[in-house]
Order: C-alpha cells, then structure tokens, then sequence
C-alpha cells in the first residue's frame, strides 16, 4: 500500500502564500510523476502542476509565476509553493504521485485525500 499525507493549507487573504506538501510513503520503489490538482465547488478538477522524474515542469496558465511545484526525492515528497495568492486559487488541492510499487513493474496512481485553501480577506 501506498500513502500520501498532504499539508500546508488553510485560510490566507489575497496577495499572501502557502506551501503545500504532500509525502509519499509504503510499499515505493520509486515515483514517475508528481502533481497538484485541485477542485473548486462546482467545478471540474484541474491539473495545476506536474514535476516528472526528469524534465521540465509544467503549470496551469493562470498559476504561471506565482507557483512553483518541486520535490525532495529522498523524502518522496512534493511541494506547492504558492505565492500572490487569489480568490480563485480557492479551491481543494490534491496530491498525485505515480508510484512504482516496491518488488514488482506495476505502476500505481495514487491520491491525497485533499487539503482545503481558501484566499479570502
């Protein structure tokens, strides 16, 4: 089994910063893809941001220079760092890591559970 523990969100005005972070940990022999989604209500999920395991990273066009997704592989841990933040940035965030599980080729994709931020003065 795999398990990912998301932290960092919570209620911030307009203009502040978050860091998101979400570990990765269980039967891991290693991680592809790392990535943020988030969920706003009574919206579609959307993809925020991706870190490959090698690579470029990429963004949503409208988090472009105000986020910066990046790991610490030896932690199996991604972060979100989130600057200049929005009202519309309110949203659920998911963490996504694509695991490949320890002692055999099978790939998993995995999920957090969620962490909720909300931009608002």
């Amino acid at each position: 089994q795999v398990h990912l523990v998301e932290s960092g969100g919570g209620l911030v005005q307009p203009g502040g910063s978050l860091r998101l972070s979400c570990a990765a940990s269980g039967s891991i022999f290693s991680i592809n893809d790392m990535a943020w989604y988030r969920q706003a209500p009574g919206k579609q999920r959307e993809l925020v941001a991706r870190i490959p395991s090698g690579g470029s990273t990429n963004y949503l066009d409208s988090v472009k220079g105000r986020f910066t997704i990046s790991r610490d592989n030896a932690k199996n841990t991604v972060y979100l760092q989130m600057n200049s933040l929005k009202p519309e940035d309110s949203a659920v965030y998911y963490c996504n890591v694509d695991v490949v599980v320890a002692g055999t080729n099978v790939h998993m994709d995995c999920w957090g559970k969620g962490t909720l931020v909300t931009v608002s003065s």
